[in-house]
């Protein structure tokens, strides 16, 4: 049972993900690198917040399984911090689908920006629980 647990909570797609945002946001900011920070920033929060889900799940159901209220429980349990800047990136990631409006794509590409250092914490965080 645990090895099916721990096979559930493979944080090499997130790592994958994670890496590909940090790549793209190394390039020179133009209108295309900016399309793909966001692309895989919407990736890269799809795959942080399901994380803390299947590993949260795997202790005990959730009483809220919403994006946010995982995000609540994740920081309560001391696997995120910042809980207003990880609501932020929920929040950007709703507007993604949005980014043919310059002024949302800066917002989404601006909070983009902060992803990498947090998502680091959380996957060391998840690994050492």
């Amino acid at each position: 049972m645990q090895e099916y647990i721990m096979a559930n909570l493979s944080l090499n797609p997130l790592k994958k993900a994670l890496a590909s945002l940090e790549k793209a946001i190394s390039q020179p900011e133009n209108e295309f690198t900016r399309d793909s920070v966001i692309q895989r920033f919407e990736f890269t929060f799809e795959l942080s917040w399901k994380a803390l889900k299947r590993f949260l799940e795997a202790d005990r159901p959730m009483a809220d399984d919403s994006v946010r209220g995982i995000l609540r429980e994740a920081h309560q349990r001391k696997l995120i911090s910042h809980l207003e800047q990880w609501f932020a990136f929920h929040k950007a990631r709703n507007l993604s689908s949005h980014t043919y409006n310059e002024e949302t794509a800066v917002e989404v590409y601006t909070e983009a920006l902060k992803m990498p250092d947090l998502c680091h914490e959380l996957i060391k965080n998840l690994e050492s629980k």
